[in-house]
Parts: C-alpha cells; structure tokens; sequence
C-alpha cells in the first residue's frame, strides 16, 4: 500500500501541534525541489493563477504555514503563553500573515497583527479580504501603524510577544525601505538583540530572493517560512545569514505552472 500523501496546510488536520522538526519533515519534497529565483517564483505564481488557481487560495495555503511554524517557534523557545505578534505590509506579503493570524486564533493563540503602511487598507485585493476577516475574531487583536511614530509605539513592551512574524515585505523589495515599513524592521531588529524569536515570511525583509543581497536596514530571522520551492538568495552565504532556518512550504501550485 501507497503511503498517504501529506495535506496541504490549509487541510492538514495535524498541523496546529507540529513541531518545527516535523514541518520540516512533512514538507520535504517542497524543500528538495531545485531553486529558483525570485523572479522565476513571481512568474509561477501568475501561471498558476491564469490556469485556474486562485490567489486567495494560494494565500490562504501560505499563512496555514505561516502560523503552524509561528506556533512551533514559540514552542520552542518556551514562550506558548505569549501573544505572537504580526508586522504585516500592504501586500500580499502582509496578506500572507494575516491568514496566519486567523488561524492561529483558531487554534487558540492569542495575536497581536498591525497593518504597517500608509494606507488604511491593505493594497491587494486577497490582502485586503484576509484583513477584514479578522475584523471581531476572538483571540486577535488589530492595530494600524501609519507611521513612524506608531510603529515606535508598537515596539514599546515588545519583548512581552512570544515571537514577532516578519510579513512586511516578500519578493517585491527595491532599494532603500520607505516609512512606516523602515521603521519596523528596525523594531524587528531591536527586539530580536533584546532575545525575541523572528519568524520571516518568504524571505526577511529586505533581503533578495535571488541574490540574498541585503538592503539597510535588514530583518535577520531565526526561521523564514517560503514557499513551493526554496530560493537561490536564501542559500547564498549572505541569504543563509539573515534568513535563519529555512522551512519550504508547498501551496498547491499546479505542476504545468511549474517551469522554473
């Protein structure tokens, strides 16, 4: 008899409890797949749309990752008992982490998810519908940050989080970072000095998914969750540096949107 294929996140019932090893283990065949670029992961991405997969359903295999690997770092760093804190852009990135908030309320995690731009709204459409579904979730707290000086505030007490997830920014970082988003990843940077984990989505903000060049300032992460197949620029030595332990997550990209 066949082993049982592993769910997708979005499906897989045992994935609230996992371990960061046994992610690791359940996604395996996504993290042995060959690298790709930056640019090669944007170009699936919109064939597996065209083809019938819907971003909002790519979303949401994302942030199931996204959480389950929030809820293991916690674990074990021994810090279960604390809320973890979102810092989401106004992408699709930041979309990505909104989902993870949702489903780590359902799992009965408490989260703290701050919306870092300008802009009251997220500036994608799947972005801006994972944002308003958490509007009254139980367990989940949302707060804007518009500029600087909100995110300063935000930062104040924030080693009282059990880890901080990076969702600011994904594949779309060019030159130098603009406010409020620089002004949180150097929050991110003072709290992970002060001893706080930092989970990063796709890639940390502001390092290149194909060259793993940074750009200042840079988050550096203890774990970055990224997705289908791993990246050329997280395994460059600069990439593996500020990326931490990688984990790859499969989404349900369809094999003919797959000609990286």
């Amino acid at each position: 008899m066949l082993p049982k294929p592993i769910p997708l996140p979005a499906d897989d019932p045992d994935l609230a409890g996992a371990t960061l090893d046994e992610l690791e283990v359940r996604w395996a065949d996504a993290a042995a797949r060959a690298p790709i670029s930056g640019e090669v992961m944007t170009g699936i991405d919109r064939r597996a749309q065209a083809l019938g997969t819907p971003g909002d359903q790519l979303m949401e295999q994302a942030g199931a990752a996204v959480a389950a690997a929030a809820r293991a770092l916690a674990a074990f760093n021994a810090r279960e008992d604390r809320p973890i804190l979102i810092l989401a852009g106004p992408g699709n990135n930041g979309g990505d982490g909104f989902v993870a908030a949702r489903r780590l309320a359902q799992w009965g995690s408490p989260v703290i998810v701050a919306l870092i731009s300008a802009d009251a709204r997220p500036g994608t459409k799947d972005a801006a519908r994972n944002w308003d579904r958490l509007d009254g979730l139980g367990n989940v707290t949302r707060m804007h940050a518009s500029v600087a000086r909100d995110v300063a505030m935000l930062g104040q007490g924030i080693g009282k989080a059990a880890i901080v997830v990076d969702a600011l920014l994904g594949t779309g970082v060019r030159g130098l970072l603009r406010e409020p988003i620089r002004s949180a990843v150097d929050v991110i940077r003072s709290a992970r000095q002060g001893g706080l984990p930092v989970l990063a989505v796709d890639t940390p903000t502001a390092v290149d998914l194909t060259s793993g060049d940074p750009s200042d300032p840079v988050v550096r992460a203890d774990l970055t969750v990224t997705f289908h197949r791993p990246k050329s620029g997280l395994r460059t030595k600069m990439g593996r540096a500020l990326a931490g332990r990688v984990l790859v997550a499969p989404i349900g990209i369809p094999q003919d949107a797959d000609r990286g």
